[in-house]
């Protein structure tokens, strides 16, 4: 099969003729539709991030349909369409030994950190690591699903987001824009999007956002009084992880108000910390997702509650990797997801 190959120590990428993976018992093997080009994908090509393989095929937003599978497996058969869960189960840690699956392991091995990922023709996973995808749903749209909509969606889910709670979202990024999609669908209000570029705050505005600040006017706190009548945020996202933007969103807290810090996850943990003040407002640290995440939101999307039609750009065949990443190192804060299709 085709697949492209990253050399960490060279720093070369190239698309190669690899052998296609052969399948255990209980894993699963996907003839990959479409895959995204994520930002940490690029962080790690460009020597940001640390990679654990010296040669391995990139990306973890894959979306595809079953090609074969392991002779335990029983919850799959050729021709399911899937989306692919970013990560899978270690098989090592005590809730694995149990037999509790991917939704409860402490160690998640991940895509294109641990095992090979989906920049290619065929991948392999785990059983546990798959989501059905209904034959009405795209699966380039599935595949915009796992990671840059799980995320944020962990991430609510972490923050245990109520209806009519207000919220700010501190960069509206590729993963920030998706979270003000979701929050709107679940209830929270007011949404305020907070980011310096003027394009970012317009698309946030148009993607659910009641408001929409720069976070370097000397007013934020006083606007974000005024919008919340005074009780301030129940929940605060910070996608930019700068000291700046951690105290401003601590300082407009409300009255035992939330603040999440949501980060990539190198290396499959998917709650950091967890701490609380004297004041009982509260600061998590997040990264990642689990497949009951993936689950619902294509369920939400299914339904039509949530659409990513318009979050996709491109989609690009695998040979035209490197254009691909340039597009993404061009504008890093898109939430359009560029896409790679064998």
């Amino acid at each position: 099969m085709r697949a492209v190959r990253f050399d960490s120590v060279a720093g070369k990428l190239e698309l190669a003729e690899v052998p296609i993976p052969e399948l255990e018992r209980d894993e699963v093997l996907v003839k990959v539709a479409a895959c995204g080009i994520c930002g940490s994908d690029v962080a790690r090509m460009d020597g940001f991030v640390q990679s654990r393989m010296p040669i391995y095929t990139p990306g973890h937003e894959a979306s595809g349909v079953v090609a074969a599978v392991g002779d335990d497996v029983r919850s799959w058969t050729p021709g399911d369409r899937v989306v692919v869960a970013a990560g899978r189960e270690c098989r090592n840690c005590p809730e694995c030994r149990e037999g509790r699956g991917s939704d409860i392991c402490s160690d998640l091995r991940l895509m294109a950190v641990h095992y090979d990922g989906a920049w290619a023709e065929y991948l392999v996973t785990s059983a546990t690591a798959l989501v059905s995808v209904p034959d009405a749903m795209p699966l380039e749209h599935a595949a915009v699903l796992s990671g840059a909509v799980s995320t944020p969606y962990g991430a609510i889910d972490t923050a245990r987001l109520r209806p009519a709670e207000a919220v700010g979202v501190w960069g509206v990024g590729g993963l920030g824009t998706h979270l003000v999609q979701l929050a709107r669908i679940c209830g929270a209000t007011p949404i305020i999007a907070l980011d310096r570029r003027p394009e970012a705050r317009e698309r946030a505005l148009d993607r659910g956002a009641d408001v929409a600040l720069d976070p370097a006017n000397k007013r934020v706190a006083s606007y974000i009084a005024e919008i919340t009548r005074g009780r301030g945020l129940d929940v605060a996202f910070d996608f930019v992880g700068r000291e700046s933007t951690l105290e401003q969103a601590r300082a407009v807290l409300g009255e035992r108000g939330r603040l999440v810090l949501v980060k990539r996850a190198p290396e499959g943990s998917l709650v950091e910390h967890f701490s609380e003040g004297e004041d009982g407002r509260t600061i998590i640290g997040h990264t990642g997702y689990r497949v009951r995440h993936l689950k619902a939101l294509v369920e939400l999307t299914e339904r039509g509650r949530l659409d990513v039609s318009s979050s996709v750009s491109a989609i690009l065949p695998l040979a035209r990797v490197v254009e691909g990443l340039a597009k993404v190192r061009e504008y890093e804060g898109n939430p359009l997801r560029v896409l790679l299709r064998p």
